[in-house]
């Protein structure tokens, strides 16, 4: 018999949210040297890992658990600082799951291996449902409808998808679906990625987030622990091996109030990242971060307002189509498209143009900066001048596809006094 949702949502005190937090993410390059990915900083005041937490809380889901394993110092202090709020005698939590060995001698494999390795854990809180989360996605997303779906359905298995241009499809998940939403085949990266029928230019991927009902997610994990010939993967692995044998739903994220294909973004390397820190400061932004319906959590240190001095001809203190975040000190220069995150310190006689530039960074004087991300600590010398140049920039720093310039403390010469 197929399960209903109630109408008081009491199955959400019964789902447990899994955020997979362990990846390298090495085509961020310099930017996860010291951190991984989903402590890496957006939009100015949040990290990554700040927009799948503030959906679970959002979505009404209270208990969570975060699986880490690369590097996870400042992603651990991030979670302890400004994530401590739930009440643990109502049941409530966010625990860290650090790899530790368990069942075997042998860190994190992969997705799946992550998850079975805390089986134990997971057989203790005994959830009804899993809904397993990537940490490093930037969207905003009701995860309760996800859940409603796949209760209602009878899913042994959910899918959360998005559709994607067929040109960006080979580094997702990519399946094809029935009229009524069953996914009749997956391929994980596929070299030629199938596409929508009737829409050629049009993949429906993967978004990296599941739900699973708990007998089945013990039955296909420990399935796939004693495959040898296995990456012991979701995509790679688990969902191709669930196709075709067990009732695997596809859930469409869209827009509730117009139907159409909703924000998603993938900030895996240098170019992504940029692009999706840069949709911010347009007139309209895709991601509505002053939604106060869905409001984005996170750790806020306690800093002065921004501020702008200098009201001089050549000397004018001030930004335009830019996001400015607290603590930063704009003294007698022009930014314009940018993004500054905390703690950001320009000096007199600047042009910055088209930049990402994350906390506790220092700018010197008469420096030029265009299409540039600036990582957290640097220290730029007087003069500087990155962006007009790509032959002369990749001499120094990282240089991505798209011509985006990408400047660490390590570039610079400059020891990290704080990698939190």
């Amino acid at each position: 018999m197929t399960k209903h949702a109630d109408s008081g949502y009491s199955y959400l005190k019964n789902t447990l949210a899994l955020i997979l937090a362990g990846g390298s993410g090495s085509r961020l390059q310099s930017l996860t040297r010291w951190h991984s990915k989903p402590a890496v900083p957006f939009g100015g005041k949040y990290r990554t890992i700040d927009f799948p937490l503030s959906n679970c809380i959002n979505s009404g889901i209270r208990r969570i658990s975060i699986l880490t394993q690369y590097k996870s110092h400042s992603l651990n202090t991030h979670i302890q600082k400004g994530w401590n709020f739930l009440r643990p005698e109502l049941g409530e939590f966010i625990d860290l799951l650090p790899a530790q060995q368990r069942v075997k001698d042998s860190w994190y494999l992969g997705t799946a291996d992550a998850v079975y390795q805390n089986l134990d854990i997971i057989d203790n809180i005994h959830p009804d449902y899993v809904l397993i989360l990537a940490g490093d996605h930037i969207y905003k997303m009701n995860y309760a409808l996800m859940l409603e779906h796949h209760i209602n359905t009878g899913a042994d298995m959910t899918v959360g998808c998005i559709e994607v241009p067929v040109a960006q499809a080979r580094e997702f998940g990519v399946m094809s679906v029935n009229e009524d939403n069953w996914i009749t085949r997956f391929a994980e990266k596929p070299a030629h990625p199938e596409t929508i029928p009737g829409r050629r230019n049009v993949c429906l991927a993967s978004m990296g987030i599941y739900v699973f009902s708990r007998d089945f997610l013990y039955q296909v994990l420990k399935r796939d622990a004693g495959q040898l010939s296995s990456h012991h993967d979701f995509g790679k692995d688990v969902i191709p091996a669930a196709v075709g044998q067990y009732k695997v739903a596809a859930f469409p994220f869209t827009d509730s109030a117009t139907g159409d294909t909703a924000y998603w973004r993938d900030v895996g390397t240098v170019d992504s990242y940029y692009e999706a820190n840069m949709e911010l400061v347009s007139v309209t932004p895709p991601l509505n971060l002053y939604d106060q319906t869905w409001p984005i959590w996170t750790y806020q240190e306690q800093l002065p307002p921004a501020k702008f001095v200098f009201d001089d001809d050549g000397r004018r203190g001030m930004a335009v189509d830019s996001l400015v975040s607290a603590g930063c000190i704009v003294s007698g220069s022009e930014v314009r498209r940018s993004l500054l995150s905390n703690n950001v310190r320009i000096h007199s006689y600047c042009e910055i143009d088209d930049a990402v530039i994350l906390p506790n960074v220092e700018i010197g004087r008469h420096c030029k900066l265009r299409n540039v991300i600036i990582d957290r600590n640097c220290r730029l010398p007087p003069g500087t001048i990155v962006g007009f140049d790509s032959e002369e920039d990749a001499k120094r720093y990282y240089v991505s596809s798209a011509g985006i310039v990408l400047i660490s403390p390590e570039m610079l010469g400059q020891s990290l006094s704080n990698v939190a």
